[in-house]
């Protein structure tokens, strides 16, 4: 591999390693902020104690996102310096305000929030939960928005050799912002309470602490069905503006290789980006019209081949199609995990009410093994997303390769990519291992097995 594609790779690796992490974070500080208030308005006990166990979760989950996140910049100037250089004049502007207005917010009162349950009224305390939360999400739409350039520039001119801003405004308002923005938030949301819901399945079939646990799983089913169906909304959105706005990405994530009015949807099929087609397909009629613009019966949609015709012709000989096959099957396995966590929390919030959902452990098994499903439609996803814009660094202005830094030589990207892949590790094993014993404590900090064993104890005596 040359050092194009071995700073790439680590990227990836740096990239997926940090998405591990955001969703949660994102979503968890709102949960944790709605448990407060609950806590503030009825004055019972568990929900304090809901804040304090989950919240807990959510910071051994920030410390991590946070050390990775900085791990990501400095790639922006070692691997991708002339991305940096050519773009550091926009990109810079959006992640200076994200560390100016959000970062420091969220980690005052984080410490607040840290620091304060004692020192606090509970009413004042859940006022920095929310603050939390506030510079949690603006941070993560200052980033957004300096992503959503690279997806889509706006408010800019090409002066000297460089991309400069030309309109601030522009590039806030930026059409590709609001749904790349509420998709990530609401898969957030969907992400923490899946995390609450599968956990809290493990301890109830373990029979411990269930009051507690009952009302947890409540609330991760009923949370991850609403922000779930919302999600697929602001999705559907979204995925018309890329097909108007990123069509060639429209066309690899179908594996539509010719231009057809209308377009249907490929369920699956066997690729063939040799031959330019697919071998074989299961489709449905008119189904990406639909998707692309609300109707199955007419809809045109440009297939990959006439947009790379296209793009030879606006900026010259080139290969501009990105990995048809990997995007196309991301993609998919993005929406079946999706499905599957929908389909799951509907049947949860549907028994949950029922004296019998402690009882049996079937269906709690299947909840609990939700959560890795969240993670993979996270990667998959922000896979689907970036890997879809390839072969552009910055769409239709700087290509990955010119992007790339011309003194970063490929033995020292190797050499970093081992180094920083073994730290990765061993601070996973401990975050981990921290995260798990959190969880087997509980939230009066006695482990599960424990809480049985006493609860055996009881009924015998």
């Amino acid at each position: 591999m040359d050092a194009v594609d071995l700073a790439r790779l680590q990227f990836a690796l740096t990239s997926i390693y940090h998405w591990l992490f955001v969703p949660f974070t994102l979503g968890m500080t709102i949960l944790v902020a709605v448990m407060e208030w609950t806590y503030v308005n009825t004055k019972q006990e568990v929900y304090k104690k809901m804040a304090k166990f989950w919240g807990k979760l959510f910071l051994i989950n920030f410390a991590m996102g946070v050390v990775t996140g900085i791990v990501q910049e400095f790639h922006f100037g070692m691997n991708w310096s002339e991305y940096s250089r050519f773009m550091g004049d926009i990109f810079g502007a959006p992640l200076a305000l994200e560390a100016l207005t959000a970062f420091f917010l969220e980690s005052t009162f984080m410490g607040v929030w840290i620091f304060g349950w004692d020192r606090l009224s509970s009413k004042a305390h859940a006022v920095v939960a929310t603050l939390t939360a506030i510079g949690t999400n603006l941070s993560a739409f200052w980033i957004l928005v300096a992503s959503s350039f690279m997806q889509h520039p706006v408010g800019y001119v090409v002066r000297n050799g460089r991309a400069e801003m030309d309109n601030f405004l522009a590039i806030l308002s930026n059409g590709y912002v609001p749904g790349q923005y509420f998709h990530i938030v609401l898969n957030g949301l969907m992400t923490a309470a899946v995390v609450i819901a599968a956990i809290s399945a493990w301890h109830l079939i373990r029979k411990a602490h269930i009051d507690f646990y009952k009302k947890s799983v409540k609330w991760g089913l009923v949370v991850t069905l609403v922000a779930g169906l919302a999600a697929a909304g602001v999705g559907h959105h979204q995925g018309q503006y890329i097909a108007e706005v990123q069509p060639m990405k429209m066309a690899a994530i179908e594996a539509l290789w010719d231009t057809q009015d209308p377009a249907p949807f490929s369920i699956i099929a066997s690729i063939d980006e040799q031959g330019q087609k697919n071998d074989f397909a299961i489709q449905i009629p008119g189904g990406l019209s639909f998707l692309t613009q609300n109707s199955f019966t007419s809809g045109k949609v440009m297939g990959i081949k006439d947009l790379q015709a296209q793009a030879e012709a606006q900026y010259g000989p080139g290969n501009y199609i990105p990995d048809v096959t990997a995007i196309f099957w991301t993609f998919r396995v993005m929406c079946l995990a999706f499905g599957i966590m929908i389909i799951v929390a509907l049947i949860g919030v549907c028994k949950v009410n029922k004296e019998t959902f402690v009882q049996g452990t079937t269906y709690l098994k299947w909840l609990f093994w939700m959560l890795p499903l969240t993670y993979i439609a996270n990667a998959t996803g922000w896979f689907t997303a970036e890997a879809g814009r390839q072969p552009w660094l910055v769409y239709g202005l700087q290509t990955t390769t010119a992007g790339a830094s011309t003194n970063v030589t490929a033995p020292e990207i190797v050499t970093t990519i081992v180094g920083f892949t073994a730290i990765y590790v061993i601070v996973a094993i401990a975050a981990v291992y921290l995260a798990c014993e959190h969880i087997k404590k509980g939230p009066d900090g006695n482990s599960s097995h424990d809480v049985a064993e006493k609860e055996e104890a009881r009924l015998w005596n």
